[in-house]
This record gives structure tokens, C-alpha cells and sequence, in this order.
């Protein structure tokens, strides 16, 4: 199993990223890698089950559908259901903390995936860089003012 991970320090309450994070339509709102993106059939964004269907940035189109989502540990959970990605059984949680010391936020994105070894390492820059960096660094820019 694979495992790709970032994280980042947000200029924001805990509580100010959770309320954009955990709109799980709302990803399009606020990663730049996303072109695009839409619930499937009505879904309602805090819905176990749901399904968004986003558009990348290339015109790639990605299938995930929302396993947990939990207010009291700031944390949200999907797999991916279909996508351009060579991967088996991908399952990614995106989680705010609060830094007691600060104020701010720390954010962490991560996922457990399948994929054939010759994969992993390019897999990794992908979901590790381009989808969970360039998010994270998104959100702290959106929230530096």
C-alpha cells in the first residue's frame, strides 16, 4: 500500500477552514488544480455517500464518493471511484487542527492507495504535490488576507 501525505500551517482558526474543508462540493471553491466540479444526483455535501464529480485542471475527470465526514475531529474522508490515476483502492482524509499556541490551523491531506511499484513515485509528486500541497498552500494564501 502506498501512502502519500502534506501538510501545512494555516493562517486561520481551526474552526474558519473546517467551515470551507468540510463542503465536500465546495472543492472547485477553492483548489486551483480543479476546474470544475458538481454533486451527482442532489447529493447534499455533508451526506454520507455522496459523489462529486471534478473536472481537472488537463480535463481529466475524477469520481469520489464520501465515506465519513466528522465535525467534532475536523475531518473528511473519500475514495476515489473512478479516475485517469493507474491506483487501486484509493482512500484519502483531509483533517484541521487547531495549534493551541497560535490560533492557526494545521492541516494535513493524506492518502492510502494501491499501485504497482513503477507508479508510486510519480503517483506520490501527484497526490502528495500537485493535488494535496497545491491545495493546502491554496487554503493558506485564501485565508492570509
Amino acid at each position: 500500500m502506498a501512502r502519500s501525505y502534506a501538510s501545512a500551517v494555516v493562517p486561520a482558526t481551526a474552526d474558519e477552514v473546517w467551515a470551507l474543508v468540510r463542503d465536500f462540493g465546495g472543492l472547485p471553491g477553492w483548489h486551483p488544480a480543479i476546474s470544475s466540479g458538481e454533486l451527482e444526483a442532489g447529493a447534499s455535501a455533508a451526506e454520507v455517500g455522496a459523489v462529486r464529480r471534478l473536472v481537472l485542471g488537463d480535463g481529466g475527470q475524477v469520481r469520489e464518493r464520501l465515506v465519513a465526514l466528522d465535525d467534532a475531529a475536523r475531518s473528511c474522508t473519500y475514495d476515489i471511484t473512478e479516475g485517469p490515476f493507474p491506483v487501486r483502492s484509493y482512500r484519502s482524509t483531509i483533517r484541521v487542527l487547531p495549534i493551541t499556541a497560535t490560533g492557526a490551523a494545521f492541516v494535513e491531506w493524506s492518502a492510502d492507495y494501491g499501485a504497482d511499484a513503477a507508479d508510486e513515485a510519480r503517483l506520490d509528486q501527484i497526490f502528495g504535490g500537485a493535488v494535496f500541497g497545491t491545495g493546502l498552500a491554496a487554503l493558506a494564501e485564501r485565508f492570509a488576507g
